[in-house]
């Protein structure tokens, strides 16, 4: 018996990420994360590898120790590169914030640059969390990668207009951030693309929670984004990254049930946002980064 197919209607937009010799693709799929009878996956989902542009004060001292951070960023992007061999670089520039250094702009500008010239692989910048400073730093980092095609953030439905036009500019890609609700994130990428951006150059961030603080919560809204998608609604056509690693070594058990427990808890995290629909995660322990690029290996070896 023929088993009967329902055909997507709109395929999930493939996003670009770099350029020249170091590009990333994510996205293209027609069907349910891995569900290859049903559809395709042409680009396999990423794994992303997060540093600071100084040392983390509030990370958990097994993290850091097991990352590489330090006081060089330069130093720690490269060794956790080399050790995991993610294929994207994400840089939080928190030192501009008042809780870390309270770095100028420019410092900032100056250090992610650095960065830029050490390592070759494609470029995630998050801004310092400060919507404010933000407005001020992110243009400034948008100019310095300029030609570069990273992914800037955060987009907010509060504040998207400066981070948009800026990568509009410049040529970057941007990160849409709604709070797990999918009809925010439909609106934001509409005025988003309403200023002239092209809706293939956008990532929806979902925002979402670790295992055991409501994961399974964020799991059912990408999961009906997904599917409003493939019944041809196109404003939800976006490939979804998830910063695993920043919401599970904030949680207790990752932070006081020791590193092993750490690594589990931000693995099995991860691995269900595969399952939901994640194109990027983010993460921050080497280990479970690397755990989690040879699972996703394993996933895609089943179209073969």
């Amino acid at each position: 018996m023929e088993l009967l197919k329902e055909k997507c209607a709109c395929p999930i937009n493939e996003l670009v990420i770099g350029n020249g010799l170091r590009v990333v693709k994510v996205g293209g799929q027609t069907c349910l994360p891995f569900l290859f009878k049903e559809g395709v996956m042409p680009n396999p989902p990423v794994v992303a590898v997060e540093i600071f542009d100084c040392e983390p004060t509030d990370w958990p001292d097994a993290l850091a120790r097991a990352s590489g951070a330090g006081k060089d960023p330069v130093i720690w992007a490269k060794s956790v590169l080399a050790e995991t061999k993610a294929k994207i670089l994400c840089v939080r520039l928190a030192s501009v914030h008042s809780d870390y250094l309270g770095r100028s702009v420019d410092e900032a500008v100056a250090v992610l640059k650095k960065i830029r010239a050490a390592v070759d692989v494609p470029f995630i910048v998050i801004g310092s969390g400060d919507d404010e400073k933000d407005n001020d730093l992110m243009p400034k980092v948008s100019q310095a990668l300029k030609g570069d095609n990273a992914l800037l953030g955060m987009a907010s439905q509060a504040n998207y207009k400066t981070l948009t036009a800026t990568a509009l500019a410049d040529g970057h890609s941007i990160i849409a951030e709604s709070p797990i609700d999918i009809n925010i994130a439909k609106q934001l990428n509409i005025l988003v693309t309403d200023m002239g951006f092209d809706p293939k150059r956008i990532a929806m961030h979902p925002t979402t929670a670790s295992l055991g603080y409501g994961m399974e919560y964020a799991y059912s809204i990408m999961e009906r984004s997904r599917l409003a998608a493939f019944l041809d609604d196109k404003m939800l056509a976006m490939p979804f990254i998830l910063f695993v690693g920043a919401e599970t070594w904030r949680t207790k058990e990752a932070k006081d049930g020791g590193e092993a427990q750490g690594i589990n808890w931000e693995l099995a995290t991860a691995v269900s946002m595969l399952e939901a629909g994640a194109d990027i995660l983010v993460m921050r322990h080497p280990a479970a980064a690397k755990s989690v690029s040879k699972y996703i290996d394993l996933l895609m070896k089943r179209d073969k």
